[in-house]
């Protein structure tokens, strides 16, 4: 199975694809979208709408890890984080993704233990996980940390 976690920001936008197979987990990609800050704020979303469509049609991930709607102390902040959000929502549901959303604590408790954990952490953790090496910046590793969360919480079958 390969599931794209999707760490969704005005500014910075990090993804990042996971193959499952066999309880191996691979990772495939990890990257950001970084729009010009030039750019108006429409078009960056726009930006984020169509390089997220052209991941999802490169590697036509089956299902979508992505971070819920979190309340920061700035409300404009927020806001842009839910445009940048429904950007990738909608490219998930323009190519047949199955989108499934976990809130931040969800993640870091799942990746690191804590829920309270730090960027940092996360990124270590998640690097530790995937036995990646080298640099991987925070933003694409919250993003394969929603992916491991996700991965984690379909484990076990669903009882009716």
């Amino acid at each position: 199975m390969l599931v794209l976690g999707v760490d969704p920001g005005s500014r910075v936008t990090g993804y990042g694809l996971i193959e499952k197979r066999m309880n191996r987990l691979t990772c495939i990609d990890a990257r950001t979208i970084a729009p010009s800050p030039r750019l108006p704020f429409y078009q960056r979303i726009h930006a984020i709408f169509q390089a997220m469509s052209e991941v999802m049609e490169k590697y036509r991930p089956e299902e979508m890890a992505i971070e819920d709607v979190f309340y920061e102390k700035n409300v404009k902040s927020s806001l842009k984080i839910g445009h940048a959000r429904g950007a990738v929502l909608i490219a998930a549901v323009r190519g047949g993704v199955k989108i499934f959303e976990y809130t931040p604590l969800e993640i870091k408790k799942s990746v690191v233990g804590y829920g309270r954990a730090s960027k940092e952490q996360v990124r270590a953790m998640t690097q530790m996980i995937l036995k990646l090496k080298g640099s991987l910046s925070l933003d694409a590793s919250d993003a394969l940390a929603a992916a491991i969360c996700h991965l984690n919480w379909t484990r076990y079958p669903l009882k009716s």
